[in-house]
């Protein structure tokens, strides 16, 4: 790849390992600045030998690659806020106990069905000046009015640290919190909350203001809720109160890139400003107020749509563009996407661990990369064949690129996705030129009626057929399982297979075959190591209590009667299914007593009634009625287990009875699922 020739992709590189490393390693800051300070040092002592010596240059490439790794990794130290000294987790009481919170809203994110949710910026705790983000949870019971983006809030409760998954191959919410520089949510009800008078105005108000304008004015013109709904994700990138139905048919039909605002989008936006532009002369002052006013489009587009990852992405890249066109020069597209890459992550690090970052980026190379070759493999001489083979060679390229990672995180595949990006992409550039249009003329309130209901219908339509598509469940391929392990060796296969095409060389036949060859031995060892497995598994379940035993591949679920119908559709024990390479093979109705790798294990319900035996394990669910210390006298276990669906005041009096006598208590809700192998 020639790319790699080019010493900013070498760089690049080594910068993001150095990202990758402080993420996983979190070395302490002083180090890392120290190391950095050396690296500095060092780079300059080199320099100036090589001046004198210049057969010495390769130690000075080896000082570039180290001064670039230390930079990745004070980066990615310099942006993790919870390391500065007056953000709110330094305080180690912070946590769980009454405070009382001063808030202003950042953002307003979708809400879950008992809560509109929130991120807010702390100010203040008590009395004392703290920084840091957290997710504000507003119960829409409680919920008589709507607050908007800038409010000042004060706020009496308690700050919950994001928690850990409490099932296996759980998605780890915590973790994505996390990422996104949220460490903690804080619960209230309407009541609880006093409101300033005063309104934070920064960027992220105005913005806010400009979407709810748009969206006010087009609900004056009748614009229908489901249609506005799309048109807002699809334009202006907020999927918050978009239908979940409809973004699940979008992920089945395989266009569910469509609702995020990518380079497609940002491309248009381009397109406009430039021929509303057009009257301006190409003259020096001229082209140089092009310029300015392309960039503040652009980046003020980007503000309106969050700033996601995918956004920045594009409009960086764009900007580069017009920067190009600027200065007359041809732009090399592969170093752009370099610098872009460069540049985002020095500002934002975090957006490396983003999915819709990794997708974007891994789209657009490989469209870049390998669209030439399939585009090359057929010709057509007809206008309209070609205009087919291009979008359907440019979708089979971004979705080879993006399939591994695809699989790894969302485990399916949208069989059917050429057929949608075929029918989709064409009207997508029509609703994107008049959604434009349309967002432009609402935010004035001068929007005719006509442009407005073709608008609305367009999307009708589009919705339409997205969903006849995704209703063809049988080309939707789920529960795919799929490990770090197969995503690496099948990115092997991808790139060194691509890499042979583009020049069959017996070297590089020898690199695809030994890529083959490792994921092979890659599935045969996943095979081994799950037929090898044995574990039972009590999952947190808080309306029923949830069982499993797992021999290899063949899962037993244990559950009360109503559980048992639903099987592998409950999502909590679908994922454990996937994860683990298994499949349902029954399901039992739960008795009282189980055996499990020689141990006895002792299941008390609700009845409360249970044989005077001697078991291993207790597990007590459905909130029994019992004197937990007189069991613990009769039956003398060595370990109880108390599942979700218990009442939390017995698991509370349970872990004390449990501590008097000495005996290990796991309750799934505080610790997450029990399991033995």
């Amino acid at each position: 790849m020639k790319v790699l020739q080019f010493p900013l992709a070498r760089v690049t590189l080594v910068f993001i390992i150095g990202i990758v490393f402080a993420y996983y390693a979190q070395p302490s800051p002083n180090l890392v600045f120290a190391s950095l300070f050396v690296a500095t040092l060092l780079l300059g002592g080199i320099y100036f030998w090589c001046t004198k010596k210049p057969y010495h240059l390769r130690y000075f490439g080896l000082t570039v690659y180290g001064l670039a790794f230390t930079i990745g990794v004070s980066t990615q130290t310099i942006h993790t806020e919870s390391y500065q000294r007056n953000h709110y987790t330094q305080n180690q009481n912070v946590f769980e106990q009454q405070h009382t919170f001063t808030l202003v809203l950042n953002e307003k994110l979708k809400s879950s069905n008992s809560s509109q949710r929130y991120v807010a910026l702390v100010n203040q705790i008590d009395n004392t000046n703290c920084s840091g983000k957290l997710l504000l949870n507003i119960r829409k019971d409680s919920l008589h009015h709507s607050f908007v983006i800038g409010n000042r809030l004060q706020i009496q409760g308690s700050l919950y640290p994001n928690s850990s998954p409490k099932n296996p191959n759980q998605f780890d919410y915590g973790k994505y919190l996390a990422n996104k520089q949220i460490y903690g949510q804080l619960y209230a009800d309407a009541t609880d909350i006093k409101v300033s008078s005063l309104i934070e105005k920064d960027s992220w108000y105005y913005a806010a203001q400009i979407r709810n304008t748009i969206i006010n004015n087009l609900k004056k013109d009748g614009f229908h809720s489901t249609e506005l709904n799309v048109a807002v994700a699809l334009l202006l990138g907020q999927q918050q109160d978009i239908d979940p139905e409809i973004i699940q048919d979008y992920q089945y039909a395989g266009a569910v890139h469509i609702l995020s605002v990518s380079g497609l989008h940002i491309g248009f936006i381009l397109l406009f400003v430039t021929f509303v532009l057009k009257p301006v002369p190409n003259n020096r002052k001229g082209s140089l107020l092009k310029l300015i006013a392309i960039l503040c489009s652009l980046w003020l587009f980007g503000i309106l749509a969050g700033l996601a990852p995918s956004v920045v992405r594009s409009v960086t890249m764009f900007s580069f563009v017009a920067i190009g066109q600027h200065l007359r020069r041809s732009v090399n597209i592969y170093h752009t996407l370099l610098v872009s890459i460069l540049l985002i992550l020095l500002v934002q690090p975090a957006f490396l661990f983003d999915v819709g970052f990794q997708l974007s980026y891994l789209a657009l190379f490989f469209i870049l990369w390998f669209h030439p070759l399939l585009s090359s493999l057929w010709e057509p001489k007809n206008k309209i064949s070609k205009y087919i083979w291009d979008i359907l060679s440019v979708s089979f390229a971004a979705q080879i690129g993006t399939l591994p990672l695809s699989l790894y995180y969302f485990h399916q595949f949208p069989g059917l996705f050429f057929i949608t990006n075929l029918i989709i992409i064409p009207l997508t550039g029509f609703i994107m030129g008049l959604g434009v249009l349309v967002m432009v003329l609402a935010f004035f309130n001068q929007c005719p009626f006509f442009l407005s209901k073709a608008l609305e219908w367009s999307l009708f339509v589009v919705d339409k057929i997205i969903h006849t598509i995704a209703n063809a469940e049988q080309f939707i391929i789920k529960d795919i399982p799929f490990t770090l392990t197969f995503l690496l060796s099948s990115y092997a296969v991808v790139f060194s297979t691509i890499l042979w095409f583009k020049k069959p060389q017996f070297q590089r036949l020898v690199a695809v075959l030994v890529s083959v060859i490792v994921v092979q031995i890659a599935f045969l060892w996943n095979k081994w190591q799950v037929t090898n497995q044995q574990e039972w598994v009590v999952f947190n379940s808080k309306k029923n209590t949830l069982i499993a035993e797992r021999n290899g591949r063949t899962v037993t679920l244990y559950a009360n009667d109503s559980l048992q119908k639903v099987g592998a559709k409950n999502k909590t024990l679908n994922a454990y299914l996937v994860g683990n390479f298994s499949h349902l093979a029954a399901a039992k109705e739960l008795k009282n007593t189980i055996y499990f790798n020689k141990k006895r294990i002792l299941i008390i319900d609700s009845t409360g009634v249970y044989p005077e035996n001697h078991p291993d394990i207790i597990v007590l669910t459905q909130s029994p009625k019992i004197n937990l210390e007189r069991l613990i006298q009769i039956s003398q276990p060595k370990e109880i287990v108390a599942d979700a669906s218990n009442y939390k005041t017995l698991q509370k009096l349970w872990k004390a009875s449990c501590e008097k006598e000495k005996i290990p208590f796991h309750s799934t809700s505080e610790k997450g699922f029990y399991i033995l192998r």
